[in-house]
């Protein structure tokens, strides 16, 4: 049996319909029991986004706000969406919207929990993250040393998710070899890491925003360009999420699958990454940072991903494969064909912005995607290293920081020469068995992390700004907020 064989019998099993149900009704969970926090706390999210506190030991929640864009808004953003459309249909990105609508609330119970349970570590920095909240809130090393090893390996899954989108739109952009593209890329982001979190944090502070205002605003000219066909899209969306859409009617079991997994793996509410980051600021009540953390979901799906939407169904430069079709030679299972001949993915946009602005399209897309990718590369590198740093109970020697920066380097130069099938369902496995692990045991350990939003709602109710005491709550274990 060939790897890619293997892969995919592994995907069906971690990517079954019953992971899809859990992250909706988890989502669906959170919501009710935080009286939709995503929506009633707007406002205070987008104040507390720009507060300026940090120490020696934690980043702003801004700067940790960044790190967790880097991973969020990335190659998912562009290819994600393109692949969405191409195997669930326009009805995908509807579920798209749904699964961020409703993750928002998970992505604020993680990250408050992270930081409820955050650590500093061996050089005095924070650390957190599922593995941290599993075993000091549920008591369960076993399980909390099972997630830490799972993201070590999903971290380098996804890492080449993001490599692989980068050789292949540098590739249909200038024809750069994949093989040159790779040793470059290997070679900056060996300099960047080398510097540690806070030159991951600093970069990705200044990166993520230039790069999502200038995508956003390129996106903005070519649906200026197609306005007339805006209406028809969104109409086309809703119709093929409900299976009414006469072309894509029978594809609403395909939309949701693909619609979910690509949502998670876009703003990765409930797989537990952006914990990570979130346990790295430093704020006075870890709700502070659970609110900013669930608007980055926003700021991913509803904005990033709806402009990619937008763009590539406005000037209808895509192919859907049908889904009732197997055991053949792809092209042979186009249902919808506009782009024959192209591959699924970041190809899909350069064309779609190549025939809005000619000689400009497919080489923007090239350089969106560049800083894109790179930033989700250092925060999916940030979230592994947190976890390699658990397992070595905040001390990890030299030679263990640096074997691991050489296996992380080796899996992501893998990835990006070899096929992007191959690299999207690794990332996709990555994806998959992180949201497995984690959402089962947020639903566990809410207690805490709603306490805490109670606590923290009486406290503005009372008009201060809230300080974090765990022993009013009742929350145990939480070393930092004790000291």
């Amino acid at each position: 049996m060939s790897i890619e064989s293997i892969v995919n019998v592994l995907l069906g099993i971690i990517w079954s319909p019953w992971l899809v149900v859990l992250c909706l009704l988890a989502g669906l969970y959170f919501s009710v029991r935080t009286r939709f926090i995503q929506l009633r706390a707007l406002p205070d999210m987008l104040r507390l986004m720009f507060r300026h506190e940090r120490s020696a030991a934690g980043v702003s929640p801004f700067q940790a706000l960044s790190l967790s864009l880097s991973s969020r808004v990335g190659v998912g953003n562009i290819a994600g969406v393109a692949m969405a459309i191409a195997f669930g249909g326009p009805g995908a990105i509807f579920w798209m919207w749904i699964v961020a609508f409703l993750g928002a609330s998970s992505a604020f119970i993680e990250s408050t929990l992270a930081q409820i349970y955050k650590e500093r570590d061996a050089s005095g920095q924070y650390r957190g993250g599922p593995a941290y909240y599993i075993e000091k809130g549920l008591g369960q090393r076993w399980y909390a040393v099972l997630f830490a090893l799972v993201t070590v390996l999903a971290g380098a899954m996804l890492a080449g998710t993001q490599s692989n989108a980068i050789t292949s739109a540098v590739n249909e952009a200038w024809g750069i070899p994949v093989a040159g593209t790779t040793a470059v890329l290997l070679a900056v982001l060996a300099a960047v890491l080398y510097g540690g979190v806070r030159r991951i944090a600093r970069v990705a502070e200044w990166v993520v925003p230039i790069m999502a205002v200038a995508y956003l605003l390129v996106a903005a000219v070519v649906m200026v360009i197609n306005v007339d066909r805006v209406p028809e899209v969104l109409a086309l969306v809703l119709r093929s999420a409900f299976g009414v859409d006469a072309a894509f009617g029978a594809m609403i079991g395909t939309a949701i699958q693909w619609g979910v997994r690509r949502g998670v793996l876009s703003n990765e509410a409930g797989m537990g990454s952006g914990a990570h980051p979130a346990a790295a600021a430093e704020v006075s009540h870890p709700v502070k940072q659970g609110l900013v953390q669930s608007f980055s979901v926003y700021i991913d799906t509803m904005v990033v991903c709806s402009a990619t939407a937008f763009l590539i169904l406005s000037t209808g430069l895509y192919n859907v494969y049908d889904p009732a079709v197997n055991g053949v030679p792809d092209e042979a299972r186009l249902l919808f064909a506009n782009l024959p001949g192209v591959e699924a993915g970041p190809r899909y946009v350069q064309h779609a912005v190549e025939s809005a602005l000619p000689g400009f399209g497919k080489s923007f897309v090239a350089l969106a995607i560049l800083p894109f990718a790179f930033t989700t590369i250092l925060a999916l590198y940030y979230m592994a290293e947190t976890n390699v740093s658990y397992l070595c109970r905040d001390r990890p020697g030299r030679a263990t920081v640096t074997g691991f920066q050489l296996l992380f380097l080796a899996a992501t130069g893998y990835s990006a020469v070899n096929t992007a099938t191959v690299a999207w369902a690794l990332g996709d496995i990555g994806v998959g068995m992180m949201s497995w692990l984690n959402i089962i045991a947020i639903l566990l350990l809410q207690r805490p992390a709603l306490a805490a939003l109670r606590d923290y709602e009486q406290q503005k109710r009372r008009r201060r700004d809230p300080l974090f005491n765990p022993q009013t709550i009742g929350v145990r274990n939480t070393r930092v907020w004790e000291s």
